[in-house]
């Protein structure tokens, strides 16, 4: 029964996690405003990273995805129309904007594309003259709104009013809209003509596939791709298209621990299992039994256990799969366009790498057992007494030890940022299982070492629970592996993410010298509001600076450092820099960013080309896939991790899908103080729709927030594995206990009280629970030293020490707990049938 719980709930876990691997492979996003369209054009997010050698057909192609809407330029959209089969080309244009008195955003759009979803007019007419307006039906509801009123809208950190002339509705699901007339859109979009995408209705006879094959054909050699089915939707929400990447990642980590978790906990458990029947194998060696035939039999039980097991693990881990994908979604981790799919390959999937995990486990339980010899399985069904170790194990052990000493160095000295935990969580699961390999041994030797303090202070009972933990070594070392498991992950993952999240916020907050921020909530400010905030006399010239995020790939000179996410890409004004920015120059100066310049890291500087220094040029790709040469005019010192890309804010932000600035950094004049500010920045912000004013300690928490959200992603995964591994002991301390009735039944009839008896099974269980707890802090040590050093430059991990005496105390409980439960319950019949009962 309980190898059958712990295959189950491993089943459940992989089946989910191949539910979350298929959905970010699949990526599925049903169209909403472009449904009717067969075929939607866009540009291509994915960015192919130049190589070292562009000769090289050898070297492996690498691809990252654009933060930046790519959009088509107008010769595209024509080109598109002549192709054959295409019966209209309709150009879609999205835009953020607010209503008068609602912070919400909204989008706008040209009112050609509204048959594509398509739109119809309930009420009134269509835009067609500029200062025109056609709300949703839901926007209409919401605003109060009908044909003839009037509107205030803000674009672009610009308010206009302006006259309602119908009133539309979606033939299916959309977001709230409003569609201008098409002069108004250009005007509004500020992008010269170029749209977001065309959506394309087929000619009849024309089918999607064939229209999608031709377009491409057509348009070969362009940065554009031609979506059906549900990939339209990527169209609409580019937004979506990272998530892939993040939750077949996901999948693929957590997944991985969990097999691993499996692993552990069946072996364990089958471990214990052929233990306890060791008289069992005993005699049926001694009646001739082979070797080969026992292993047969006990890895047939074990797969005979495990296949039913696993095929119904696979419905719960069904469920289980929507639910982390909606813990996902209500993180902002995933979009609520992208569609949870899981099909029947996940299941098939997870049914397979359960039954192989299982085989693996089972087949290191069978080859121990089909090994023994007759008169040793004899001696040990009644004591498992200590066992030297084989070569088998102890070369196994080195090799684990060898690895995670490895993953440490790859992690101290390679690694920064998010991506230190790719290589130092799974050296948890290594160090635990070089750990688990000996773990006989080191039973053995922390029982003699941790037996005579227990024995100072529990009297007869300790001296009984030692001298039981001695004659019984592997068993006792079976149930010490899901307590140092459970310690190990527990204290190391946590750990890691709160020492992630506290240099992230360190890093943020020693970067952050300005006093308030203003945001527009429809994503760009004004051209003229920088220079008033300038003119307060709260301020000053020099204290504020517009603010641009984005990221951008080095193509020229090569990149050496290069990565798939790109390089983060700050965009502000020099005149605003030195007084908002903790930043300072190592070599140049940040006032000359201005026109098509660039400021970066020093140590990054050296590993682009041969090293590039102030008065150089390289080239990069920006966010929206435009290119540009910069001249190095700064280098500023940065630590490793933490490198980025200062360009001037105008030249950022026209790449950017807002095209203006997103934020402006406010420091204080000298003697105002941070209330005085704020209120002075709040009545300008008044004249300004949507535009927001935080001040230090809002930014702080804003970005805190954001990182804790990240993090609880983790958790919320971690802790999946975590309560499958606390199961899992709570399923071997029992099995591990329940069998020892006869045990106790003799106990009793020599004189021994029930409590007696209760108080010798709290001393072993707390002796289980104390070693697993060092060998389970040990394993997470050697994995968070390196983690903080890499992470934090610091061997210390950050984050509250309650953490860890949660932990602790959580596992000791839970040890107590699963061994006293059994034990009461077996000595609830008479002492001479317990006694007189098969072990």
């Amino acid at each position: 029964m309980a190898s059958f719980v712990a295959v189950f709930l491993g089943a459940a876990i992989i089946t989910a996690c191949g539910g979350l691997m298929e959905t970010g492979i699949r990526l599925d996003v049903p169209p909403q405003r472009l449904a009717a369209a067969a075929t939607v054009v866009t540009g291509d997010q994915l960015y192919t990273l130049p190589k070292a050698d562009p000769g090289d057909a050898e070297e492996d192609v690498q691809w990252g995805t654009l933060p930046e809407r790519v959009r088509l330029d107008a010769d595209t959209v024509k080109a598109i129309a002549a192709v054959p089969g295409v019966a209209k080309a309709v150009p879609d244009v999205s835009f953020p904007l607010v209503v008068r008195g609602d912070a919400q955003p909204l989008a706008g759009h040209g009112w050609p594309s509204a048959e594509l979803a398509p739109y119809t007019l309930r009420q009134g007419t269509a835009p067609a003259e500029t200062g025109d307006v056609v709300l949703d039906a839901a926007s209409a509801r919401k605003y109060g709104k009908k044909v003839g009123d009037d509107i205030e809208v803000s674009v672009r950190g610009t308010a206009e009013p302006y006259r309602v002339t119908g009133v539309a509705a979606p033939a299916g699901e959309a977001e709230p809209a409003l569609f201008f007339s098409p002069a108004d859109t250009e005007r509004l979009a500020g992008r010269g003509g170029a749209v977001d995408a065309v959506g394309v209705l087929s000619a009849r006879g024309t089918g999607a596939e064939e229209l999608q094959r031709r377009i491409q054909d057509a348009l070969k050699g362009k940065a554009v791709v031609a979506l059906v089915g549900d990939d339209r939707g990527l169209a609409e929400f580019p937004q979506a298209l990272p998530s892939s990447e993040s939750l077949i990642v996901l999948a693929a980590v957590f997944g991985a621990m969990g097999i691993m978790v499996a692993m552990f906990v069946v072996a364990s458990t089958l471990g214990l299992s052929v233990q306890q029947r060791q008289r069992e194998m005993a005699l049926l060696r001694a009646i001739g039994t082979t070797p080969g035939q026992v292993r047969r039999m006990v890895l047939g039980e074990a797969m005979a256990v495990s296949a039913v097991a696993t095929v119904v693990g696979c419905l719960p881990g069904f469920f289980l799969g929507g639910w982390l994908f909606d813990r996902l979604v209500g993180a902002g981790v995933v979009p609520p366009q992208v569609e949870f799919r899981q099909g029947l390959i996940p299941v098939l999937a997870g049914v397979l790498v359960s039954l192989l995990t299982a085989l693996v486990a089972g087949a290191v339980t069978a080859r121990r057992a089909a090994l023994t010899r007759p008169t040793e399985a004899l001696a040990e069904a009644a004591l498992q007494p200590y066992r030297k170790l084989g070569p088998v194990r102890l070369i196994s052990a080195v090799l684990c030890f060898v690895g995670g000493l490895v993953l440490a160095f790859v992690t101290m000295l390679f690694m920064s940022g998010p991506l230190t935990a790719s290589t130092a969580g799974p050296a948890v699961l290594v160090w635990a299982l070089g750990l688990a390999l000996l773990a006989p041994g080191i039973t053995k030797v922390l029982t003699e070492v941790l037996g005579r303090p227990l024995l100072a202070f529990t009297g007869a009972a300790g001296y009984l629970a030692v001298l039981n933990a001695r004659a019984r070594t592997l068993r006792m070392s079976a149930a010490i592996l899901p307590v140092m498991l459970a310690t190990g992950m527990a204290t190391a993952n946590i750990y890691m993410q709160t020492t992630q999240v506290s240099a992230t916020e360190r890093a943020y907050t020693e970067s952050l010298r300005a006093d308030a921020v203003l945001t527009s909530v429809t994503g760009g400010l004004a051209p003229g509001l920088l220079d008033g905030v300038r003119a307060l006399p709260e301020v000053g010239a020099d204290g504020a600076t517009a603010y641009v995020t984005s990221a951008l790939y080095v193509e020229q000179p090569h990149d050496n450092w290069q990565r798939e996410e790109g390089w983060p890409a700050q965009g502000i004004t020099a005149e605003g820099a030195a007084r908002t920015l903790t930043l300072r120059p190592s070599a140049g100066s940040f006032a000359d960013l201005r026109g098509d310049t660039v400021a970066l890291a020093e140590e990054h500087a050296r590993a682009i080309g041969k090293g590039v220094g102030v008065g150089d040029t390289i080239s990069v790709r920006l966010g929206d896939r435009a290119t540009a040469r910069l001249k190095v005019v700064a280098l500023f010192p940065a630590r490793t991790g933490a490198e980025k890309f200062l360009l001037p804010a105008e030249l950022l932000a026209a790449h950017t899908a807002a095209g203006l600035p997103s934020q402006i950094l406010v420091r204080a004049a000298e003697g105002i103080d941070g209330a005085r500010l704020t209120g002075a920045l709040d009545r300008l912000a008044k004249g300004q729709p949507g535009v927001l004013v935080a001040d230090r300690g809002a930014l702080t928490a804003t970005h805190a927030e954001s990182q804790q959200a990240q993090a609880w992603v983790n958790y919320l995964l971690v802790g999946m594995i975590l309560a499958y591994t606390a199961i899992s002991m709570v399923n071997t301390q029992v099995m591990a206990t329940a069998r020892r009735r006869r045990e106790f039944g003799l106990q009793r009839l020599t004189g021994s009280t029930r409590g007696q008896v209760m108080r010798m099974m709290t001393v072993e269980s707390v002796l289980v629970a104390v070693i697993g707890i060092l060998l389970g802090t040990a394993a997470s040590l050697i994995t968070l030293v390196p983690f903080s050093v890499a992470v934090d430059d610091t061997p210390f991990p950050s984050g509250p020490l309650w953490i860890y005496l949660v932990v602790v105390g959580f596992a000791t409980l839970l040890t107590i707990f699963a061994t006293l439960l059994p034990t009461w319950t077996a000595m609830r019949s008479r002492p001479a049938a317990a006694a007189a009962a098969a072990e």
